[in-house]
C-alpha cells in the first residue's frame, strides 16, 4: 500500500517483509505481567499496514432535545439540532487505524446508492488510506441511524441488506485484497454479517493472507467460527465465546475449557476473549491462559470498543510487538474508548498519555493540549455535562484564586481552566512576570480538585479557545464588567452564560510578590 489515500492501485505498491510473530510468556500463566516497554510498544503501532476486509457502513447520528410526549401516541418528540455522519461498521476500524498514524489497505462491498458515495468521500478524506469497494446491484449499503437526546440513545434504526455478497462481486474484491497483501504487515477481518464474509467467504481472505505469510486477526459475528479456520487470532466477546461451542462460559473455567475447544478445532494460535468488566482473557494454542484486568477508569459507551481491541491488536503484531505486548495495548485502548460516546476512536498520544497516567502518580494527566481539550469537551458534552470556562495567569496560587475555582465548579459539572503561557503573561504584567513558569501554574492548578482540565496558550487572550470550546458557562471575577469579559460576546451563539463571581479583598500575585519583595511592610 502507497503511503497515499484513495482507491487502491495493485501497479502500485512496496514489498515489505513482515516480521515474525513472537510470543512473550508471563511467569504464572494467569495474571499477565506488565510489558515493561509498552510506552514504546504504543509508539511504533503506526509502523504498521493493515489490509482490512469487511462489512463497512454508515452511523448517522441525530441529535435534539426532548420536551413532550407525542399526542399521537406515548413517544418521546425530539427536536432535532444537529445531525453527522460517520464511518461505522469496519469503518470504524479504518477510523481507528487511520488514528494510529497506519498505513491502511480496506476492501469490501456497498449498493449503488448515495449513502455509498458518502462513504467513498469518507474514506478519500483520510490521509494514508487505500480502497477498493465493490458496488452490487440490489444491495442497500447499510446505515445505521441513532436519535440521541441528554446524552442517551432514544432508538435506532437500520436501513440494509445482509444477503452473502455475490460471486462477482467477491471475487473482484477477493483479487485487489490479494493485489495488496505484499504490501502490508497484518490482515483484519471484521465481519458484521453484512454479506461479504459469510459462509465460507472468509475462508478466501483467511488462505490468502496465510500464503502470503501475514498474521490475520479476525473479529467474528454469528455461532459458526469454523469459517474463521485457520486465522492467526480470532477476537469473540464472551456472548460469542459461549455461541461458539454451545455452552456456558459463566465461570472463568468454563470460559478456558471453551477457547481450548475453539483452538483445536479451528487450528487457530490464539484466542482472545473480551470479558467485559473483567477485562480480556488470551488462550494460547501452545502456552497457558493469559488474563488481562480491565483498564477503564469510566464506563460511558461501549459503541465499538470490539473494533478497537481488534484493530490495535492488528496493528501491534503488524508493527512487530509480541502477541503479549499487543495485546496489551489492545487492553489499553478499550480501557480509553469506552470512556467515551458514539463510535469513538483512540489515538495513538491518548494512549501515550494514559500509559503517563498509569505510571505515574501525577496531576499531569488533566493538562491537555488544544486538540485533547477539544476532544474531551466535546466527550463530556455528549454526556449531557455543563462545561465551565475561566482564565488567568494564576501565579503564586492564592486565596481569591482558590474563591473563584471552586464556585465556578459549583455552577458546572467540568471546569476548563486557560493559563496564559509565559510569553503571554510576560506581555501582560512586564518583565519579572511569572513568578512560576508555565509547567508549574499548571500543575498546581491541575492539582485542584475543583479544576477537571487544564490547557496553556500562547495568546494575550483566550478568544480562540473560547470559540473552539463554546462553553456553557464563562467565569471572570467580578472585577471585570460583562463587556470586559474576553468571549462574553460569543455566547449568545450557543446560549452560553456569563458568571461573575465575587473576589476576595487584598488578595493578589502582585500584592505577594511586593511583601516577599519588601517583608517589613
Amino acid at each position: 500500500m502507497e503511503e497515499q489515500h484513495g482507491r487502491f492501485d495493485p501497479n502500485k505498491r512496496r514489498v515489505n517483509q513482515p516480521r515474525p510473530l513472537r510470543r512473550t510468556p508471563t511467569q504464572d500463566g494467569s495474571r499477565v505481567k506488565p510489558e515493561p516497554h509498552l510506552a514504546a510498544v504504543v509508539e511504533h503501532l503506526n509502523q504498521a499496514r493493515v489490509a482490512c476486509a469487511g462489512d463497512i457502513m454508515l452511523d448517522h447520528f441525530v441529535y435534539g432535545d426532548v420536551s413532550r410526549i407525542s399526542p399521537e401516541a406515548p413517544v418521546p418528540v425530539l427536536g432535532i439540532k444537529r445531525q453527522e455522519s460517520m464511518l461505522g461498521g469496519a469503518g470504524n476500524v479504518v477510523r481507528n487505524l487511520h488514528a494510529l498514524g497506519c498505513g491502511i489497505g480496506f476492501f469490501g462491498i456497498l449498493g449503488d446508492d448515495a449513502p455509498a458515495a458518502e462513504i467513498e468521500r469518507s474514506l478519500a478524506a483520510l490521509s494514508g488510506c487505500q480502497w477498493s469497494l465493490e458496488r452490487e446491484n440490489g444491495r442497500r449499503t447499510t446505515v445505521k441511524t441513532r436519535y440521541i437526546a441528554a446524552g442517551q440513545q432514544l432508538m435506532r434504526a437500520d436501513v440494509e441488506t445482509s444477503g452473502i455478497a455475490g460471486e462477482a462481486v467477491l471475487g473482484k474484491v477477493l483479487s485487489a485484497f490479494t493485489a495488496a497483501l505484499p504490501d502490508c504487515n497484518a490482515v483484519l477481518l471484521s465481519d458484521y454479517a453484512k454479506g461479504l464474509l459469510s459462509g465460507t467467504n472468509a475462508q478466501h481472505f483467511i488462505r490468502a493472507a496465510r500464503a502470503a505469510g501475514k498474521p490475520v486477526v479476525v473479529d467474528p459475528k454469528g455461532r459458526d467460527f469454523q469459517r474463521y479456520r485457520g486465522a492467526t487470532v480470532i477476537k469473540p466477546n464472551l456472548k460469542e465465546l459461549g455461541e461458539a461451542v454451545g455452552a456456558s462460559v459463566s465461570e472463568p473455567a468454563m470460559q478456558e475449557a471453551a477457547a481450548r475447544q475453539l483452538l483445536q478445532e479451528l487450528d487457530v494460535e490464539f484466542l482472545l476473549v473480551t470479558c467485559g468488566s473483567a477485562g480480556m482473557m488470551l488462550a494460547s494454542r501452545d502456552g497457558p491462559v493469559t488474563r488481562f484486568p480491565a483498564l477503564a477508569r469510566e464506563v460511558f459507551d461501549v459503541s465499538g470498543a470490539g473494533d478497537t481491541v481488534a484493530e490495535v491488536l492488528a496493528a501491534g503484531l503488524g508493527s512487530g510487538a509480541s502477541i503479549t505486548a499487543a495485546v496489551e495495548a489492545a487492553n489499553l485502548a478499550a480501557g480509553i474508548v469506552v470512556s467515551k460516546l458514539g463510535t469513538a476512536v483512540v489515538s495513538r498520544s491518548e494512549m501515550v498519555h494514559e500509559l503517563q497516567h498509569r505510571s505515574v502518580v501525577s496531576a499531569g494527566d488533566k493538562i491537555l493540549r488544544h486538540d485533547e481539550l477539544a476532544e474531551q469537551v466535546r466527550t463530556w458534552r455528549e454526556r449531557g455535562l455543563r462545561i465551565g470556562f475561566t482564565n488567568g495567569c494564576f501565579d503564586l496560587l492564592h486565596p481569591g484564586h482558590l474563591s473563584l475555582l471552586e464556585t465556578a465548579r459549583k455552577h458546572c459539572d467540568r471546569l476548563v481552566v486557560a493559563v496564559n503561557s509565559d510569553e503571554s503573561v510576560r506581555r501582560l504584567k512586564g518583565p519579572g512576570r511569572p513568578v512560576q513558569d508555565e509547567t508549574a501554574r499548571a500543575l498546581v492548578l491541575a492539582s485542584l480538585r475543583c479544576v477537571d482540565a487544564v490547557v496553556v496558550f500562547e495568546a494575550d487572550t483566550p478568544l480562540e479557545l473560547i470559540a473552539l470550546l463554546r462553553p456553557a458557562l464563562l467565569v471572570k471575577g467580578r472585577d471585570y464588567r460583562p463587556e470586559e469579559v474576553v468571549g462574553a460576546d460569543l455566547l449568545p451563539a450557543w446560549n452560553g452564560e456569563l458568571l461573575l463571581v465575587d473576589i476576595v479583598p487584598d488578595q493578589s500575585t502582585a500584592q505577594t510578590v511586593s511583601r516577599l519583595s519588601n517583608p517589613q511592610r
